[in-house]
């Protein structure tokens, strides 16, 4: 049996630990609580910039002549005189000499054929005073009426006619004489010469071939859903051209002459023709056969934006507002241009919208730029120092 020594002892035992362990429970520092951390997304901005905004329609085409010329003989004959201009790349004003054809037989024929004239002249004189003769003396017979023929008049009638025939003859030859002298018909440059020093020519054959220099033309296609953001589907618009010249790129102004007012069957595209004045007269010639790229002039929005195309969904726009949080601003397309998108809606010169991606994005979610991560960093990093000096 127990004794109570037994018994106690293991109690009393137990009891001083227990009674040690609450007091080292009571010495121990409780553990400190730890903040809540709020996950906030970083995203970066950039500002919206809303103003008038003129838009362009832009194509591509490459610079013509609006008149060009093939030369051609008019008459048979040699070539004995070639201008030194006439030659490929050679700029010529109107009515400049190019090349002459021999013109001996026809200041020959020119010569036959006004003394023809002047004899059919003479003749006519001699039938009017035969007449004028005629008519005196039938005035003298009071007993008979004088006929046509006993007037002479057949006879005029077809001295007359001789006349005619002889001026006709002499107008063909003096037109095939200035026919031997081939001149531009405008203001041109050379594209191509078919004729040298002894060359024969006939009626047809080719001599030259010139551009005109006066005006140029760039035939321009346009998408049927680009006319829409053209004045007047743009006739008199005017258009910016560029183009490479001597390595660089050089511009030029222009303007829309007209609307071929059909679509083209190849290309389903409609064709608009811009017209540049007196292309080689210009400080930087507009050359032809250059290939262009070409700005039209359009309406201009009175409140718009650009923004890149990717940043527009379902017609919503990621913004900032002003208490950092996202918000979507209803927007609406105008027009897709290359990357970017021209917009108009719920957006001002004070709105910045997010390029940042966001994985699930919520109207009025809190948002926090690196600029203001920094910041908070650099506060937290001067509280804690502020408190180290205090403790020490």
């Amino acid at each position: 049996m127990a004794t109570k020594k037994q018994i106690f002892l293991p109690l009393a035992a137990l009891t001083v630990a227990v009674v040690a362990m609450a007091g080292l429970m009571m010495l121990k520092k409780p553990p400190e609580e730890k903040k809540v951390v709020e996950f906030i997304p970083l995203v970066k901005i950039e500002p919206v910039t809303v103003g008038e905004l003129p838009l362009k329609v832009r194509s591509q085409g490459v610079v013509s002549p609006k008149e060009q010329t093939k030369l051609v003989s008019q008459i048979n004959g040699q070539i004995i005189e070639l201008a030194p201009q006439f030659i490929k790349g050679g700029l010529v004003k109107s009515g400049d000499l190019l090349a002459r054809i021999d013109p001996s037989d026809y200041e020959a024929n020119l010569i036959e054929a006004e003394a023809n004239l002047a004899s059919a002249r003479a003749s006519l004189q001699q039938e009017k005073a035969k007449g004028h003769v005629a008519e005196q003396e039938w005035l003298q017979i009071t007993n008979a009426k004088p006929s046509e023929l006993g007037l002479r008049k057949p006879q005029l009638a077809q001295e007359v006619a001789r006349v005619r025939a002889a001026q006709a003859q002499v107008k063909k030859a003096s037109r095939n004489l200035e026919r031997t002298y081939i001149r531009a018909p405008y203001n041109a440059i050379v594209e191509s010469r078919a004729v040298s020093l002894g060359s024969f020519v006939s009626v047809g054959s080719a001599v030259g071939h010139v551009l005109s220099t006066e005006v140029a033309q760039v035939r321009l296609p346009i998408a049927d859903r680009d006319l829409q953001f053209l004045i007047a589907q743009g006739l008199n618009a005017s258009v910016t051209i560029y183009a490479p010249f001597n390595g660089e790129k050089a511009q030029w102004q222009g303007k829309i002459v007209r609307n071929e007012g059909v679509i083209d069957n190849d290309s389903r595209m409609n064709y608009l023709v811009a017209e540049v004045d007196a292309p080689y007269s210009l400080a930087k010639p507009l050359r032809f056969g250059s290939y262009t790229t070409v700005d039209i002039e359009g309406y201009v929005l009175p409140s718009a934006a650009v923004v890149p195309r990717h940043l527009v969904i379902d017609n919503q726009l990621a913004l900032l507002s002003a208490d950092s949080t996202l918000h979507f601003a209803n927007v609406k397309v105008i027009r897709e241009q290359g990357n970017d998108v021209v917009i108009t809606g719920d957006i001002t010169n004070s709105s910045q919208y997010i390029t940042s991606a966001l994985d699930y994005p919520i109207e009025g979610m809190k948002l926090s730029l690196p600029e203001q991560l920094a910041e908070e960093k650099e506060q937290v990093k001067s509280e804690q120092m502020l408190a180290k000096v205090v403790g020490e």
